[in-house]
């Protein structure tokens, strides 16, 4: 079991990733951000809240501005086309004409009413069957279209158009002359007016209309950027609290709380944090309680046993020594007690190791030696020299570490293979070179089983583990893999298990070669 940070990191392991970050500083500054994620941040959450609130303010002052123009410049067409309108129907209406309509007179008459014209003067034409005269100097307009001339004999009221030639704006409006019949009744006379005004003022008048639109829009989004910074960072302030806040909990600081400001969702949502934090740092003490409370217990009673244990052995290698001389039942009593108590001897010793690597107190007394030959010294210690294990073993690979803690990962792989696995068991050894980092030790130790189930893999190392949920007892303390674990991470390696393809299970421990300091 772990306690303090690791214990709090497993717990948030879900909710924060303190894995590979820099501790967060006391300030509570966040550590250095990968190139990556600096990378990512240019369109972070700052960006994107200011970039919306820009777009708000594109999207209405561009609203506005051309809604703005567009009336504006309807009303400014509207009153020039409605004042020469009315106008030119005036001019039209208190001219006397005389039937049939001859040119002589024509041209001087449509010249003193292009001299009245409104707003400006006007060019005046007159169709009057094949007769054509105007008040400028070409009788024929090349502005007036068709479609106006045909409105002109439909509509006796007058109509009017708004043309575009060569880039001039113009505005053209026709005007049918009629005989009253009665006090409702008119007929045409046949000559029809046409007046043609230049809209070149106006025009300019709406060009200064854009301008004007443009050039106040874009220093009012200029100025709209200021609060947009301003609403981004009194969002993005808590965010910034309740990330570092995050970070420093993953890293193990559970009294961290964020300052609640204001009674908005943000504010909630520093308060939720805050309640979410207190009871899980009080959950966290609990189990760290409970933790140091189940180591206690187990070192005090593995110190408990080992006296009166050593008492028990004593007794029942005498009663082994002289189990010849009693009857069958009695000696087959006393080998069982004599067996029993020898695991219970090591079940105890191995409820110890775990304890000390619980309480960190497990140290390396390392040494420089010879791997080859520490493996095979455990093997010849253990009578596992009877064919039983063959061995892959070059000469001259040294590394330094704590031979009795390699003579116990070792001698643990062997006899978990012998016991779970088949004969025969490889152990073999070998150097690999690492980049970077220093080169690596790998012994690797394979059984000729039926190797481990893939629902097994994931829990091999845990403490008391069985594989076979049938299995009421197992041959071993069911620590061995555990100790063994704990005993590669001393030295700063690892172990891991597998299957041949062949069949069979293999155990790998790397550990780092000539490693100068290594500690729990």
């Amino acid at each position: 079991m772990t306690s303090g940070p690791g214990l709090a990191r497993r717990l948030l392991g879900g909710l924060f990733d303190a894995g590979g970050r820099r501790r967060a500083a006391d300030d509570g500054t966040p550590g250095d951000a990968p190139a990556g994620r600096t990378r990512a941040r240019a369109f972070g959450l700052r960006t994107r809240l200011v970039f919306a609130f820009l777009l708000v303010a594109v999207v209405s002052a561009g609203t506005t501005s051309a809604l703005t123009y567009r009336e504006a410049r309807n009303a400014l067409l509207k009153t020039a086309q409605d004042t020469a309108v009315s106008s030119f129907r005036d001019q039209v209406q208190q001219t006397g004409w005389a039937l049939p309509v001859r040119r002589e007179g024509l041209e001087e008459t449509l010249r003193d009413i292009a001299r009245k014209g409104k707003p400006r003067p006007w060019v005046v034409f007159a169709e009057y069957g094949s007769v054509r005269a105007s008040s400028g100097e070409n009788p024929v307009s090349t502005v007036i279209t068709p479609e106006l001339r045909r409105a002109a004999h439909a509509h006796p009221n007058g109509s009017f158009e708004r043309v575009v030639k060569d880039g001039v704006p113009y505005l053209t409006i026709a005007m049918p002359t009629v005989f009253k019949t009665g006090p409702e009744g008119s007929l045409p006379s046949g000559l029809v007016l046409y007046a043609v005004m230049r809209m070149t003022d106006e025009q300019v008048d709406v060009d200064a209309l854009l301008v004007a639109a443009r050039d106040g829009t874009l220093p009012g989004l200029a100025i709209a950027l200021l609060p947009g910074l301003i609403a981004a960072r009194s969002v993005l302030r808590p965010v910034r609290e309740l990330r570092q806040a995050a970070q420093s909990m993953g890293s193990g600081r559970l009294d961290t709380r964020i300052t609640v400001r204001g009674s908005d969702e943000l504010a909630d949502l520093a308060r939720t944090f805050n309640d979410s934090a207190g009871k899980l740092e009080d959950s966290v003490s609990e189990l760290r309680e409970a933790e140091a409370r189940a180591r206690r217990f187990a070192s005090d009673v593995s110190h408990e046993l080992r006296t009166p244990l050593a008492g028990m052995l004593a007794v029942t290698e005498v009663l082994d020594e002289d189990a010849g001389r009693l009857d069958p039942d009695t000696a087959r009593a006393v080998r069982l007690v004599s067996a029993e108590t020898g695991k219970l001897a090591v079940l105890v010793e191995d409820l110890m190791e775990i304890s000390r690597f619980d309480a960190r107190a497990a140290e390396l007394n390392t040494d420089e030696v010879d791997i080859a030959e520490a493996i095979g010294k455990t093997l010849q210690n253990r009578h596992w020299t009877d064919g039983r294990v063959r061995t892959e073993l070059p000469p001259g690979i040294r590394a330094r570490l704590d031979p009795r803690r390699f003579d116990i990962v070792i001698a643990n792989l062997v006899g978990n293979a012998l016991r779970h696995g088949g004969a025969p068991v490889t152990v073999s050894l070998r150097s690999e070179a690492r980049s970077p980092g220093p080169p690596v030790l790998i012994t690797q130790v394979a059984d000729s089983g039926p190797g481990i189930r893939p629902d097994v893999l994931p829990r091999i190392f845990d403490r008391f583990y069985k594989a076979d949920a049938a299995r009421a007892r197992s041959a071993g303390s069911g620590l061995g893999l555990a100790i063994t674990r704990e005993n590669v991470r001393l030295h700063g390696g690892t172990v891991r298990a597998g299957n041949l393809p062949g069949g069979g299970a293999v155990f790998t421990v790397e550990i780092p070669l000539h490693l100068e300091e290594a500690g729990g």
